[in-house]
């Protein structure tokens, strides 16, 4: 079995200095005994809480990798929901006049269902106590979410402004020397939370009983394409940069 650190498991913790306190106070047996012991019991206690949780990623933090797994679980839910949107919209834009829109659509969609692969290629990268990511590497993400910003407007800017504020507080923690990589996981899921909002929306414009209407195919294509800018920066935040 796999060492559990009892840091990462309250309970086991609590359950060993209860035994430490009750070996010297009430049983009257010297500290030098009981401090090995009471570690025994909180290491074992953690071993045991490990098996007992779900199947997660082979994290060095266990409280890193359940984070990271109720993440996957997002983006496994966005991307159920964009294989019905694409089926739907195959359904709703048969003729030859959507075919331009059907194909923006399926292509946003597709890049969506793409999500819980990108996150188990990531829990890869992720092994190890280190930052994901050096401040060098995070510095050129916020310049790419700096020139993307500069050509951006409404929804879309809006959540690059955002991105790039959680970027400069990454670069600090790993300036620092700290993990950024809970702050990373927050930001990926920030994103899929947005991409759903999106997704829900593009699924009412296509169930829109004026779809053939200028103004609501112009809107639906917006998001589509929205949609598909959201990606682009899910997959800035997931690939190292080469340099």
């Amino acid at each position: 079995m796999k060492f559990a650190n009892p840091l990462y498991y309250p309970l086991p913790i609590l359950i060993g200095a209860i035994a430490l306190v009750f070996g010297v106070r009430v049983a009257k047996l010297p500290s030098w005994v009981m401090l090995p012991v009471a570690g025994a019991i909180a290491t074992a206690g953690a071993a045991v809480r490990q098996g007992q949780e779900p199947e997660t990623f082979n994290l060095d933090n266990p409280a890193l990798a359940r984070e990271l797994l109720a993440v996957r679980e997002q983006a496994k839910r966005l991307a159920e929901k964009a294989i019905d949107l694409r089926a739907e919209a195959a359904r709703l834009l048969p003729d030859s006049l959507h075919l331009e829109l059907l194909a923006s659509v399926q292509f946003a969609c597709d890049r969506a269902t793409e999500l819980p692969q990108k996150i188990d290629a990531l829990a890869q990268r992720m092994q190890g106590s280190d930052s994901l990511l050096s401040p060098e590497d995070l510095r050129q993400q916020l310049v790419s979410v700096q020139t993307k910003l500069k050509t951006s407007s409404g929804m879309v800017k809006g959540q690059l402004n955002q991105l790039a504020q959680s970027l400069q507080h990454n670069i600090q923690l790993a300036q620092a020397g700290e993990d950024s990589r809970q702050a990373q996981i927050a930001n990926l899921s920030t994103l899929i939370l947005d991409s759903a909002g999106i997704l829900q929306a593009m699924q009412n414009k296509l169930r829109s009983p004026n779809l053939a209407d200028a103004q609501q195919t112009a809107e639906l294509r917006s998001l589509s394409d929205e949609l598909s800018i959201f990606q682009e920066n899910v997959d800035l935040l997931m690939t190292p940069s080469s340099s």
